[in-house]
């Protein structure tokens, strides 16, 4: 099921008010849904989506999260409503963890990922063969 770019926002509006008022604390730029379709260039040989963002810079904090990314997905694994809702608090949470994080001076989940890419782009190498 691809759901429309406004329907996805809306979503999101009820998954906002799900989380703790604490956790927005100083995410300055709040959170924006982008119509973008982002992959991850640092894996050529396979299509890894980006679905969010989360961005410290000079205009602040704030989260992204990429419509084209989850509609690309969803039209490949023929997702519900449930499993939008479901991808879209998945990614919204990470992404919160990231600020929370980035709050604290910690970088676990930073750490986390990278390994998780390491590890992508090792499997990657050991399907390519010798």
């Amino acid at each position: 099921m691809l759901m429309e770019f406004d329907q996805v926002g809306e979503i999101l509006d009820d998954l906002y008010e799900t989380f703790p008022p604490a956790l927005f604390e100083r995410l300055n730029g709040g959170i924006s849904l982008l119509p973008d379709c982002r992959t991850d260039p640092q894996l050529p040989g396979r299509t890894m989506y980006l679905m969010g963002a989360y961005c410290h810079d000079m205009t602040g904090r704030y989260i992204e999260l990429y419509y084209g990314s989850f509609a690309a997905l969803a039209r490949e694994e023929d997702w519900s409503e449930e499993t939008w809702r479901k991808e879209l608090h998945t990614t919204l949470s990470h992404e919160l963890t990231h600020h929370l994080e980035n709050l604290a001076g910690e970088i676990g989940l930073e750490i986390r990922d990278a390994e998780q890419l390491a590890q992508w782009k090792s499997e990657e190498r050991e399907e390519e063969g010798p």
